[in-house]
Protein backbone atom coordinates (compact mmCIF):
# COMPACT_ATOMS: atom_id res chain seq x y z
CA UNK A 1 0.00 0.00 0.00
CA UNK A 2 1.30 3.86 -0.35
CA UNK A 3 1.13 4.97 3.14
CA UNK A 4 1.44 8.51 3.75
CA UNK A 5 2.69 10.16 7.08
CA UNK A 6 1.52 13.50 8.25
CA UNK A 7 4.08 15.07 10.97
CA UNK A 8 7.34 13.62 11.07
CA UNK A 9 8.02 13.80 14.66
CA UNK A 10 8.99 11.10 16.20
CA UNK A 11 6.29 9.25 16.22
CA UNK A 12 5.35 9.78 12.62
CA UNK A 13 9.64 9.59 12.13
CA UNK A 14 9.24 6.16 13.96
CA UNK A 15 6.01 5.17 11.92
CA UNK A 16 7.97 5.58 8.61
CA UNK A 17 11.38 4.10 9.50
CA UNK A 18 8.98 1.05 10.79
CA UNK A 19 7.25 0.33 7.62
CA UNK A 20 10.17 0.94 5.95
CA UNK A 21 12.53 -1.10 7.22
CA UNK A 22 10.01 -4.04 8.69
CA UNK A 23 7.24 -4.18 5.54
CA UNK A 24 6.82 -3.55 1.73
CA UNK A 25 4.64 -0.49 1.74
CA UNK A 26 5.57 2.75 0.12
CA UNK A 27 5.53 6.02 2.77
CA UNK A 28 5.21 9.61 1.44
CA UNK A 29 6.63 11.73 4.16
CA UNK A 30 4.40 15.16 4.78
CA UNK A 31 5.87 17.64 7.20
CA UNK A 32 5.59 21.30 7.46
CA UNK A 33 9.05 21.57 7.78
CA UNK A 34 10.91 20.88 4.76
CA UNK A 35 14.21 20.15 5.98
CA UNK A 36 13.04 17.25 8.21
CA UNK A 37 11.46 16.02 5.05
CA UNK A 38 14.58 16.16 3.21
CA UNK A 39 16.64 14.72 5.77
CA UNK A 40 13.85 11.44 6.21
CA UNK A 41 14.08 11.12 2.71
CA UNK A 42 18.26 11.19 2.51
CA UNK A 43 18.11 8.83 5.20
CA UNK A 44 15.60 6.16 3.64
CA UNK A 45 12.78 6.79 5.77
CA UNK A 46 10.81 7.42 3.44
CA UNK A 47 10.05 6.96 -0.62
CA UNK A 48 8.76 10.44 -1.44
CA UNK A 49 8.68 13.68 -0.18
CA UNK A 50 4.98 14.50 0.06
CA UNK A 51 2.86 17.52 -0.16
CA UNK A 52 -1.23 17.74 0.61
CA UNK A 53 -1.72 16.63 -2.98
CA UNK A 54 -0.17 13.27 -2.57
CA UNK A 55 -2.94 12.22 -0.32
CA UNK A 56 -4.95 11.56 -3.61
CA UNK A 57 -2.60 8.53 -4.00
CA UNK A 58 -2.28 7.36 -0.47
CA UNK A 59 -4.24 4.40 0.47
CA UNK A 60 -3.67 5.00 4.47
CA UNK A 61 -2.99 8.50 6.00
CA UNK A 62 -1.69 8.46 9.41
CA UNK A 63 -1.88 11.89 11.09
CA UNK A 64 0.92 12.37 13.15
CA UNK A 65 0.45 16.28 14.31
CA UNK A 66 -1.15 18.11 17.52
CA UNK A 67 -4.87 17.07 18.27
CA UNK A 68 -6.10 20.35 17.56
CA UNK A 69 -3.92 20.44 13.92
CA UNK A 70 -5.57 16.98 12.61
CA UNK A 71 -9.30 17.80 12.47
CA UNK A 72 -8.50 20.95 10.30
CA UNK A 73 -6.44 19.49 8.27
CA UNK A 74 -8.25 16.51 6.94
CA UNK A 75 -11.57 18.87 6.96
CA UNK A 76 -9.24 21.44 4.75
CA UNK A 77 -7.86 18.51 2.36
CA UNK A 78 -10.80 16.56 2.03
CA UNK A 79 -11.44 16.38 -1.54
CA UNK A 80 -7.54 15.77 -1.87
CA UNK A 81 -7.80 12.67 -0.50
CA UNK A 82 -8.38 9.18 -2.18
CA UNK A 83 -11.98 7.77 -2.22
CA UNK A 84 -11.92 4.57 0.28
CA UNK A 85 -8.50 5.90 1.83
CA UNK A 86 -8.08 4.98 5.93
CA UNK A 87 -7.55 7.99 8.24
CA UNK A 88 -5.82 7.26 11.41
CA UNK A 89 -4.27 9.69 14.01
CA UNK A 90 -2.13 8.55 17.05
CA UNK A 91 -3.00 11.27 19.54
CA UNK A 92 -3.53 10.76 23.02
CA UNK A 93 -7.19 12.16 22.87
CA UNK A 94 -10.28 10.66 21.55
CA UNK A 95 -13.28 12.27 22.45
CA UNK A 96 -12.64 15.18 21.73
CA UNK A 97 -11.79 14.42 17.84
CA UNK A 98 -13.52 11.24 16.93
CA UNK A 99 -16.93 12.32 16.41
CA UNK A 100 -15.93 15.41 13.88
CA UNK A 101 -13.09 13.37 12.32
CA UNK A 102 -16.05 10.29 11.65
CA UNK A 103 -18.76 12.62 10.22
CA UNK A 104 -16.04 14.54 8.08
CA UNK A 105 -14.70 11.14 6.88
CA UNK A 106 -18.25 9.80 6.08
CA UNK A 107 -19.17 12.80 3.95
CA UNK A 108 -16.20 12.36 2.15
CA UNK A 109 -16.30 8.88 1.65
CA UNK A 110 -13.48 7.60 3.71
CA UNK A 111 -12.90 5.60 6.99
CA UNK A 112 -11.65 6.75 10.02
CA UNK A 113 -10.27 4.96 12.43
CA UNK A 114 -8.69 5.89 15.38
CA UNK A 115 -5.23 4.72 16.96
CA UNK A 116 -2.87 5.32 19.84
CA UNK A 117 0.81 3.30 19.90
CA UNK A 118 1.72 3.06 23.17
CA UNK A 119 5.35 4.39 22.86
CA UNK A 120 7.58 6.87 22.83
CA UNK A 121 10.30 9.01 24.71
CA UNK A 122 10.92 12.29 26.88
CA UNK A 123 12.05 13.44 23.27
CA UNK A 124 10.05 14.62 20.14
CA UNK A 125 12.15 15.65 17.27
CA UNK A 126 12.57 13.20 13.99
CA UNK A 127 15.67 13.40 15.70
CA UNK A 128 14.48 10.74 18.19
CA UNK A 129 12.74 8.75 15.85
CA UNK A 130 13.41 4.60 15.39
CA UNK A 131 12.24 1.86 13.08
CA UNK A 132 12.60 -0.16 16.64
CA UNK A 133 9.75 1.92 18.74
CA UNK A 134 6.67 0.03 18.34
CA UNK A 135 8.09 -3.38 18.92
CA UNK A 136 6.14 -5.51 21.80
CA UNK A 137 3.77 -1.89 22.31
CA UNK A 138 0.88 -1.42 23.15
CA UNK A 139 -1.63 -0.50 20.45
CA UNK A 140 -5.00 1.15 20.96
CA UNK A 141 -7.65 1.17 18.16
CA UNK A 142 -11.11 3.41 18.83
CA UNK A 143 -12.84 2.09 15.51
CA UNK A 144 -15.35 5.13 15.76
CA UNK A 145 -17.92 3.67 13.10
CA UNK A 146 -15.66 2.52 10.92
CA UNK A 147 -15.83 -0.93 9.17
CA UNK A 148 -14.51 -4.05 9.61
CA UNK A 149 -12.19 -4.27 7.01
CA UNK A 150 -10.61 -0.60 7.68
CA UNK A 151 -10.11 -1.67 11.69
CA UNK A 152 -8.46 -5.00 10.54
CA UNK A 153 -6.34 -3.31 8.60
CA UNK A 154 -4.66 -0.57 11.01
CA UNK A 155 -4.25 -3.64 13.50
CA UNK A 156 -2.28 -5.66 10.28
CA UNK A 157 -0.61 -2.97 9.79
CA UNK A 158 0.45 -2.31 13.72
CA UNK A 159 1.87 -5.78 13.93
CA UNK A 160 3.75 -5.31 10.94
CA UNK A 161 5.88 -2.69 12.77
CA UNK A 162 6.19 -4.80 15.86
CA UNK A 163 3.47 -4.05 17.93
CA UNK A 164 2.35 -7.11 20.39
CA UNK A 165 -1.31 -6.57 22.22
CA UNK A 166 -3.92 -4.44 19.88
CA UNK A 167 -6.71 -3.00 22.23
CA UNK A 168 -10.06 -2.19 20.73
CA UNK A 169 -11.57 0.73 23.17
CA UNK A 170 -14.42 3.53 22.91
CA UNK A 171 -13.55 6.99 22.58
CA UNK A 172 -14.50 7.09 26.70
CA UNK A 173 -12.61 4.08 27.67
CA UNK A 174 -9.28 4.84 25.82
CA UNK A 175 -9.42 8.84 27.16
CA UNK A 176 -10.09 7.33 30.98
CA UNK A 177 -7.46 4.86 30.76
CA UNK A 178 -5.09 7.06 29.14
CA UNK A 179 -5.29 10.11 31.71
CA UNK A 180 -4.49 6.98 34.48
CA UNK A 181 -1.55 5.38 32.35
CA UNK A 182 0.19 8.34 30.77
CA UNK A 183 -1.42 11.61 31.65
CA UNK A 184 -1.20 11.33 35.36
CA UNK A 185 2.50 9.73 35.49
CA UNK A 186 3.55 13.15 33.25
CA UNK A 187 1.84 15.27 35.39
CA UNK A 188 3.38 13.99 38.39
CA UNK A 189 6.61 13.86 37.09
CA UNK A 190 6.54 17.75 36.39
CA UNK A 191 5.03 18.27 40.03
CA UNK A 192 8.36 15.99 41.40
CA UNK A 193 11.01 18.06 39.57
CA UNK A 194 9.41 21.44 40.90
CA UNK A 195 10.96 20.45 44.65
CA UNK A 196 14.01 22.88 45.48
CA UNK A 197 15.37 19.10 46.16
CA UNK A 198 15.74 18.78 42.75
CA UNK A 199 18.93 20.24 41.48
CA UNK A 200 20.63 19.13 44.08
CA UNK A 201 19.54 14.96 43.42
CA UNK A 202 23.02 14.19 41.69
CA UNK A 203 24.78 11.64 44.15
CA UNK A 204 21.58 11.42 45.95
CA UNK A 205 19.56 9.63 43.15
CA UNK A 206 19.62 6.50 41.75
CA UNK A 207 16.54 4.32 39.59
CA UNK A 208 13.90 6.03 42.00
CA UNK A 209 14.54 9.22 40.80
CA UNK A 210 14.87 8.26 37.33
CA UNK A 211 11.92 6.24 37.04
CA UNK A 212 10.05 9.06 38.35
CA UNK A 213 11.23 12.31 36.71
CA UNK A 214 12.18 10.91 33.43
CA UNK A 215 8.80 11.87 31.93
CA UNK A 216 9.24 15.34 33.09
CA UNK A 217 11.24 16.47 30.31
CA UNK A 218 8.15 16.93 28.76
CA UNK A 219 6.72 19.48 25.21
CA UNK A 220 4.81 21.52 27.14
CA UNK A 221 2.72 22.99 24.01
CA UNK A 222 1.55 19.10 23.29
CA UNK A 223 0.92 17.81 26.52
CA UNK A 224 -0.89 21.19 27.12
CA UNK A 225 -3.19 20.46 24.76
CA UNK A 226 -3.87 16.70 25.94
CA UNK A 227 -4.59 17.48 29.42
CA UNK A 228 -6.89 20.06 28.55
CA UNK A 229 -8.65 17.84 25.43
CA UNK A 230 -8.87 14.80 28.37
CA UNK A 231 -9.69 17.56 31.27
CA UNK A 232 -12.61 15.58 32.74
CA UNK A 233 -10.99 11.99 33.42
CA UNK A 234 -7.48 13.60 34.16
CA UNK A 235 -9.16 15.96 36.78
CA UNK A 236 -10.90 12.89 38.36
CA UNK A 237 -8.06 10.61 38.18
CA UNK A 238 -5.62 13.58 39.60
CA UNK A 239 -8.20 13.93 42.63
CA UNK A 240 -7.85 9.99 43.17
CA UNK A 241 -3.88 10.53 43.24
CA UNK A 242 -4.29 13.75 45.34
CA UNK A 243 -5.95 11.78 47.99
CA UNK A 244 -4.24 8.44 48.00
CA UNK A 245 -0.91 11.05 48.37
CA UNK A 246 -2.79 12.85 51.69
CA UNK A 247 -3.31 9.88 53.19
CA UNK A 248 0.19 8.83 53.23
CA UNK A 249 0.65 11.93 54.27
CA UNK A 250 -1.50 12.44 56.87
CA UNK A 251 0.12 8.90 58.33
CA UNK A 252 3.18 10.23 58.59
CA UNK A 253 2.45 13.74 59.98
CA UNK A 254 0.56 11.82 62.97
CA UNK A 255 2.92 8.90 63.33
CA UNK A 256 1.17 6.26 62.79
CA UNK A 257 3.16 3.60 61.92
CA UNK A 258 -0.79 1.31 61.74
CA UNK A 259 -1.95 3.09 59.17
CA UNK A 260 1.28 3.96 57.04
CA UNK A 261 2.28 -0.17 57.10
CA UNK A 262 -1.39 -0.17 56.12
CA UNK A 263 -1.55 1.63 53.03
CA UNK A 264 2.02 0.85 52.05
CA UNK A 265 0.53 -2.93 52.07
CA UNK A 266 -2.36 -2.45 50.16
CA UNK A 267 -0.25 -0.70 47.36
CA UNK A 268 2.19 -3.68 47.35
CA UNK A 269 -0.55 -6.18 47.50
CA UNK A 270 -2.42 -4.47 44.11
CA UNK A 271 1.04 -4.26 42.42
CA UNK A 272 2.20 -7.94 43.51
CA UNK A 273 -1.65 -9.10 42.38
CA UNK A 274 -1.12 -7.51 38.46
CA UNK A 275 1.73 -10.10 38.61
CA UNK A 276 4.23 -7.67 37.25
Amino acid sequence: MNIAIVGLGIIGGSLAKAFTEYTEHRVIGINRTESVVKQALDEGAIHEAGTKYSLANADVVYMCTYPKHIVSFVRENISIFKKGCIITDVCGIKSEICGELTEICVNGGLQYVGSHPMAGKEKYSYSASEAGLFVNASYIIVPCKADKIAVDTIATLAKEIGCGTIRIASPEEHDRMIAFTSQVPHALACAYVMSPCCPNHNGFSAGSYRDVSRVAAINENLWTDLFLSNSKPLSEELSVLIDNITNIKNAVDSGDADILRELLKKSRLIKQGLGE
